[in-house]
């Protein structure tokens, strides 16, 4: 789990082991001991101190081997819960996640439907403990406001977080929603298992998730990966505008080229790109011949980003990148520029985003208990 959380104080014992506890989901004392590295007695004393806050509590008993039962524990009533808010440009979805990552409350609305209406209705079903954190994905670079924390750099959108209705006292994290989906895709999806790899969305817009290190890296203003921005097209005649490589790259874009080209003789004509491909999957000999074009076009994108970071592994996501349809098209495109890179589909799909948040604010929330639980400075005299 990325635990992208200020440095604070040293956890204390229990702190210690109420992280673990809440990675575990559910431990006995010497399990507990064995995660946390540390002795049976010493366990047994914290454990004793997190019941008595209700921030742990029993959940049952295992029988080992030999006959011998031992107490098994869970996060309890008092650890609280967080809250990941994926604020898409066509949908709203929430989750709300107890501190051991379980799933609580969740939904997903689109169109009419006003996202303070979906945030409130969760918030309603989360009735365990204190709301702790929340992570708000967005469609949008987030970066740090004055010092003041992240913001979404667009202020449309920065309104529009701001109407969420969330508590006026909960610590919020704003994050891209790309950032999110390839965090998803590390620890729940394609990526697993991987220090380095890069997660490609192509959709209504274009963006990249890059983990390094088993992190996401972000940049000096939380704009790295945006290459929605990169001036397009380059070459004698033309004149490089500013995001024009989404405009081209987009699902938008894609479909008023299809649009243009269609004639009478082909059929109904798509209206967006999920018609497109259904078409090119039945074998529409024009429909395949745009998707085929567009897989070369996504190929080319996937292999700048390879030169640039050589990332071992691209794993395509977004409304466009997750159909299976274009992975042969990327590969070979990447094969016969010599940048053979693995390139993957993604695994989780359009949960990613609200996924990577939940991680996120589970990350978060953690911090914020075991914070509290860390040894206070003595009051000078």
């Amino acid at each position: 789990m990325e635990h992208d959380v200020a440095a604070g104080p040293r956890p204390s014992t229990a702190g210690a082991v109420f992280a673990v506890l809440a990675g575990a989901g559910s431990a006995t004392r010497p399990q507990l001991a064995h995660l946390a590295g540390l002795s049976k007695p010493t366990v047994s004393s914290a454990v004793a101190e997190l019941e008595g806050t209700r921030l742990a509590a029993r959940s049952g008993t295992a029988h080992g081997a030999t006959g011998r039962s031992a107490a098994v524990y869970r996060l309890g009533p008092a650890a609280g819960t967080v809250l990941a808010v994926d604020l898409g440009s066509t949908h709203t979805a929430v989750r709300g996640c107890a501190l051991d990552g379980t799933v609580l409350a969740a939904r997903t609305t689109y169109g009419d439907p006003r996202p303070a209406d979906t945030v409130r209705a969760v918030l309603g079903e989360l009735s365990t403990g204190p709301l702790r954190a929340a992570v708000v994905a967005v469609p949008d670079i987030a970066g740090d406001a004055g010092g003041s924390g992240a913001r979404p750099a667009t202020p449309a959108v920065a309104t529009a977080v701001d109407t969420l209705g969330l508590p006026a006292d909960l610590p919020v994290r704003i994050e891209n929603n790309v950032n999110c989906a390839a965090l998803a895709e590390l620890h729940e999806g394609a990526a697993r298992g991987r220090d380095i790899f890069c997660y490609l969305q192509v959709g209504h817009g274009i963006g990249l998730g890059i983990v390094a290190g088993g992190r996401v890296l972000r940049g000096a203003s939380g704009a790295a990966g945006e290459i929605a921005r990169l001036p397009y097209p380059w070459g004698p005649g033309h004149e490089p505008v500013p995001e024009g490589l989404e405009e081209y790259a987009g699902a938008g874009s894609l479909v008023r080229r299809v649009t243009t080209a269609w004639t009478a003789a082909d059929g109904p004509a798509p209206h967006d790109a999920v018609e497109l491909f259904a078409l090119a999957s039945g074998g529409h000999a024009k429909a395949r011949s745009f998707v085929e074009e567009h897989a070369r076009e996504v190929g080319r994108l996937a292999a700048a980003v390879t030169a640039v970071l050589d990332p071992g592994l691209i794993v395509l996501g977004g409304g466009i990148g997750a159909n299976p349809q274009l992975l042969p098209g990327v590969r070979a495109e990447l094969d016969r520029l010599g940048l053979p890179t693995e390139v993957a589909g993604c695994a989780v799909g359009e949960s990613g985003t609200v996924a990577g948040a939940s991680r996120l604010a589970v990350a978060r929330g953690i911090h914020a208990v075991t914070g509290a639980l860390a040894p206070q400075p003595p009051v000078p005299r």
